[in-house]
């Protein structure tokens, strides 16, 4: 896919399509970005959490209907999972069959995720996800059952890769297991928490074994 004609060809079908609301479009070019991210494959797996999040969809009903609303439009292709730990799958149709070139412009440009390269930083946006599911299932085997670590590691991988695997201030992850580390603290510690909140609704009903019952209610 060439990015330049594309970007140029979605461009035009916006500006026709009276059917589309901003949601529509910030959907889209998330799904072209992590399209973009993974050199643009036949179709890629997406994680709802993540493209919600890229997008700014706050709501998961309008998440679903625009996804859909893209497909039968023709956008896309959208392949939905009913496995919960297997995510859905995309497929980005191609209008860039224009040969015309648009003044200006080199044909053939890619975009390239923006991270900030040094003589003492190594970007790791090559990982595959096949090798960070092992780590998760080795490292944390004792933590949590094989299904749940394979989420967990799809979750990872998926915010790091579309995300370009940079963190706060644009600086590029160069120790992508210490963050993996930091991932898997965080939601042990946000499982433990639900986990507490069934107790934590009961103490209103605690009482007093040594009840005043002179005392008027």
């Amino acid at each position: 896919m060439n990015y330049i004609k594309q970007m140029n060809a979605i461009f035009t079908k916006f500006y026709k399509d009276s059917r589309l609301n901003p949601t529509h479009i910030s959907l889209y070019f998330s799904l072209f970005q992590l399209g973009n991210l993974n050199r643009f494959p036949e179709t890629f797996y997406i994680n709802r959490e993540e493209i919600m999040k890229l997008s700014k969809i706050g709501s998961k009903a309008t998440y679903h209907r625009c996804l859909k609303q893209l497909d039968h439009w023709g956008y896309i292709k959208y392949l939905p999972s009913h496995n919960p730990y297997k995510g859905s799958k995309i497929k980005l149709l191609k209008f860039d069959t224009s040969p015309e070139q648009v003044p200006g412009q080199v044909v053939g440009q890619a975009l390239v995720p923006y991270i900030k390269h040094d003589k003492h930083s190594k970007t790791v946006i090559n990982i595959k996800k096949e090798e960070v599911i092992n780590f998760f299932k080795n490292e944390f085997q004792n933590q949590l059952p094989e299904k749940q670590l394979q989420t967990e590691a799809e979750k990872f991988f998926n915010h790091n890769k579309a995300t370009g695997w940079i963190i706060s201030g644009n600086k590029p992850i160069t120790d992508w297991q210490a963050a993996a580390q930091n991932w898997m603290q965080k939601a042990l510690e946000i499982k433990a928490k639900k986990a507490n909140k069934p107790f934590e609704k009961l103490k209103h009903l605690k009482t007093s074994r040594n009840k005043d019952y002179d005392t008027p209610l």
